[in-house]
C-alpha cells in the first residue's frame, strides 16, 4: 500500500516535470559576440602592439609596417563580416516580410 502511493506520487512528479519543462534555447549569438569583442579582441590587440613595439625598438620597421598593414587589413574583413550579418538580415526582411 505504501509503494503503491510512493510509485503514484513519483508518476505525478515525473509527469509534472515534464509537462513543465522549459523550451529548448538557442545560442546567444549576440551574447557570445559581445563577449568576444569586449573582452578577446582587446586582448588579441593589445598582444599585437607588445610585439610591433618590440619588433619596432629592434629596428625592424618594416616588418612592423608590414604587419600592421596585415592585420589593419584583417579587422578590415572582420568588420565587413559583421556588416554582412545586418545586411542579410536587412535583405531577409525584406523579401520574406
Amino acid at each position: 500500500m505504501i509503494a503503491t502511493e510512493i510509485a503514484t506520487q513519483v508518476a505525478a512528479a515525473l509527469q509534472q516535470s515534464t509537462l513543465a519543462a522549459p523550451e529548448p534555447k538557442g545560442i546567444n549569438t549576440e551574447g557570445v559576440v559581445t563577449f568576444f569583442a569586449s573582452n578577446i579582441a582587446p586582448i588579441l590587440l593589445a598582444v599585437l602592439g607588445i610585439i610591433f613595439i618590440g619588433r619596432a625598438s629592434r629596428g625592424e620597421i618594416s616588418k612592423v609596417l608590414t604587419s600592421s598593414a596585415i592585420a589593419i587589413v584583417g579587422l578590415a574583413f572582420i568588420a565587413g563580416a559583421a556588416t554582412l550579418f545586418f545586411v542579410g538580415d536587412y535583405l531577409i526582411s525584406l523579401i520574406f516580410a
